[in-house]
């Protein structure tokens, strides 16, 4: 039983002492931060006592659901035996290494290529600064300094750490702290409902828009462009799904002018779209992997790279000292229960559940939102969906953004017991990997009484005919 919590005591001090990440402060003093108490399988619950069903798994991350014992007991057997130790000064942890070899034997190999080597982190953002730097370091040691420029995409997200928001395609944080750093750029996303031409079908848009990378490797220089990086389906930037045709377009242009390609995978590993690591599916060769979020499945902090021979190779054998790293790199806790985590997934075979029962009946139920009336267009891959809602389903004309249509439609989500995301206009969904058909029936029924809501107060209001 959870203790009771003052919650008017607890908003004050939160609004005195903490600042919280992407918030304005202001407002949310004004406001009073809603304080989450607990979470049980896909639920949680606030200080007020509303149950909320989770459809966001905290941040992609709580893919096992909350309450899972197995976890908590790894962290504590772990935490008696050997709670923390570097990995510098050629000391090593026997979980690090244990799960090092697990993703190794977990990242299926394509065309040859495999990932044996992890270079380990704390978070999805320490992991894209870390491929920033063996990006470099790998084509400084091949004698070619010139190649720094890593392209990444408009709307892409990377993390939030200097070089981390520096690769991010946002510009609400380009607009703060004098970002992108220098020799970072970025392409379109390949977002067909929004860049889609009149008579374009989507194979043919997956085409052209992975072609804008090409474009923009001749326009920066062949011999300048270090790397391409970019997520296998955009998260924070709405759930944005490439055409089928767009990763083999973006794989030849990267062999013929023999860049690095950088798949982010922290939120589309770990059974999200129904396979270990998301670059399977697609069907492209990366050559280095991030990933974070669902390895321990957000019981405690753990990101890494998975790096591919290619690089692994050069780094190892011409490198010397890799002067890079972390404190918390290789967390012995972390790691423990990381092992942990993917022992369950893999029992409960959460992967292939994700690509042949719930992820598409997701998609059917997810589908039928299409004929809302608020709905442009609402799609999924595996389990992650996001649906965009317009003024004019016929136009794909969009409201006035200072309607701040997603706001909304995202209060009505907390007062129904809904937690889904607003990016936008857009709302989106990446729930529990442990839903049953009746949950999934469940959060349905949710997203449609918030969107009926959202639809009432849009035409009381006079903004929606």
């Amino acid at each position: 039983m959870t203790t009771p919590v003052d919650t008017a005591l607890i908003q004050s001090l939160d609004s005195q002492h903490f600042l919280h990440p992407f918030t304005d402060f202001k407002d949310l003093a004004a406001r009073g931060a809603r304080v989450i108490t607990r979470g049980e399988g896909i639920y949680v619950w606030d200080s007020e006592g509303q149950k909320m069903l989770d459809a966001m798994s905290g941040l992609w991350c709580v893919s096992v659901g909350y309450g899972r014992k197995e976890l908590a007991e790894a962290a504590y057997q772990q935490m008696m035996t050997l709670p923390y130790y570097n990995s510098f000064f050629q000391t090593t942890n026997v979980p690090a290494v244990q799960l090092a070899a697990r993703l190794a034997g977990l990242a299926p190999k394509v065309d040859g290529r495999a990932f044996e080597h992890v270079f380990y982190s704390s978070s999805g953002s320490e992991s894209n600064d870390s491929n920033v730097r063996m990006v470099r370091r790998y084509w400084d040691l091949l004698g070619q300094p010139q190649r720094k420029v890593i392209i990444g995409r408009h709307n892409g997200y990377h993390g939030s750490t200097m070089a981390g928001a520096s690769l991010s395609g946002m510009s609400a944080m380009h607009a703060q702290g004098d970002l992108p750093i220098p020799n970072i750029a970025h392409i379109e996303q390949p977002y067909f409902y929004e860049l889609g031409k009149p008579g374009e079908t989507s194979a043919e848009f997956g085409v052209r828009a992975a072609r804008w990378l090409e474009q923009e490797i001749l326009a920066i220089g062949p011999d300048k462009v270090a790397a391409f990086i970019a997520e296998p389906v955009q998260g924070a930037g709405g759930v944005i799904i490439p055409p089928d045709t767009y990763w083999p377009e973006i794989q030849r242009i990267v062999d013929k002018y023999g860049i690095l390609l950088i798949s982010d995978e922290v939120i589309c590993a770990f059974g999200r779209v129904g396979h270990w690591f998301a670059y399977e599916k697609f069907g492209y060769r990366p050559d280095l992997v991030t990933f974070a979020k669902a390895v321990t499945s957000g019981y405690i902090p753990l990101g890494g790279v998975m790096v591919g021979d290619r690089v692994a190779k050069v780094l190892i054998e011409q490198g010397g000292e890799f002067n890079h790293g972390y404190t918390y790199s290789g967390h012995p806790v972390a790691c423990a229960v990381a092992l942990a985590n993917l022992d369950l997934m893999a029992r409960e075979n959460l992967p292939g559940r994700v690509r042949s029962d719930i992820g598409p009946y997701l998609a059917r139920a997810f589908t039928q939102l299409n004929e809302h009336p608020l709905v442009g267009a609402a799609e999924s891959c595996g389990f992650m969906a996001g649906l965009v809602m317009v003024k004019n389903k016929a136009t794909k004309e969009a409201f006035d953004p200072r309607l701040e249509v997603g706001m909304r439609c995202r209060s009505h989500c907390f007062k129904n017991g809904l937690v889904m995301r607003a990016v936008g206009d857009r709302m989106i969904i990446a729930p529990p990997l442990i839903m049953s058909h009746g949950q999934i029936d469940e959060m349905m029924t949710l997203i449609r009484r918030c969107l009926d809501d959202t639809l009432a107060e849009l035409r009381a209001a006079g903004h929606f005919e």
